[in-house]
């Protein structure tokens, strides 16, 4: 476990109660009481936790995320793809996420890497999200600017759609985009169950220069209700290695840059 991911895991240990001991994070991550103490140093230095003595507490509720996402299925698989997803985007990019598991989980690798965690007078990232829950998380990250499209929130996805969403996204561009999709066909290209969803998806995906299709070996060969723009919009696909050989040939095929985490 590099010290980025370790960072990222003991937030994940304050998570679950609100506060932590020195002597859990030993137990827990198997490091010494001086790395412990170090870690919860630099957290408090990014303002992500307040220092206790022997200890700290959670700075703020942002960690505390929609049950939905925490309970999220194939973990391992988005979790590879988040990865992925992390390695295209370059130390002051300008990145658009959409809402759902997938894109959570990029926001979480983005805030695990070291090189845009560095304390800077400067934003280390750009993240543009119609995403209440991904922009939650984020709030607390003083070197990620980050940026709320607005609009109306879709109960079951956390999204933000509608109008002002659109003038919003009108009016920037994003290096990349980062979409999920309920379904993706080599034919028919990505779809979602919301055409509500899809067209603020789709318009964030045209915003930027390079657009990609984050999807789980489970959504190949699916489709549903409401296409995410035309065809040709997204150049590259992230799926996982549960995708078969046939399944990523197709997708070649079909025009896809495939990328399996």
């Amino acid at each position: 476990m590099n010290r980025a991911e370790r960072l990222s895991a003991v937030l994940d240990l304050l998570a679950e109660g609100g506060q932590i001991e020195v002597d859990q994070i030993v137990d827990r991550l198997d490091v010494s009481p001086a790395t412990a103490r170090r870690d919860l140093d630099a957290l408090a230095d990014q303002q992500l936790l307040t220092r206790t003595r022997g200890g700290a507490v959670a700075h703020s509720v942002a960690y505390d995320l929609p049950i939905r996402y925490k309970n999220q299925q194939n973990p391992a698989a988005k979790a590879a793809i988040a990865q992925a997803a992390s390695a295209l985007v370059p130390r002051g990019a300008v990145i658009g996420l959409c809402g759902g598991t997938t894109a959570t989980a990029i926001a979480d690798a983005l805030m695990s890497r070291a090189d845009i965690m560095e304390p800077s007078p400067e934003p280390s990232l750009t993240v543009v999200t119609n995403a209440i829950n991904i922009a939650m998380q984020l709030a607390m990250r003083p070197q990620i600017k980050t940026v709320v499209t607005g609009g109306v929130v879709h109960a079951r996805s956390y999204e933000l759609v509608g109008a002002y969403a659109d003038t919003v996204l009108g009016s920037i561009t994003l290096d990349i985009a980062f979409i999920g999709v309920n379904g993706v066909d080599p034919e028919v290209g990505a779809t979602s169950h919301d055409e509500r969803e899809a067209a603020v998806n789709a318009l964030m995906a045209s915003r930027a220069t390079h657009a990609v299709l984050v999807a789980d070996a489970s959504k190949i060969d699916k489709r549903a209700f409401a296409a995410i723009g035309h065809r040709r919009l997204f150049s590259t696909i992230i799926t996982d290695s549960g995708a078969t050989p046939d399944q990523r040939q197709r997708l070649t095929d079909g025009g896809y840059d495939v990328i399996v985490a």
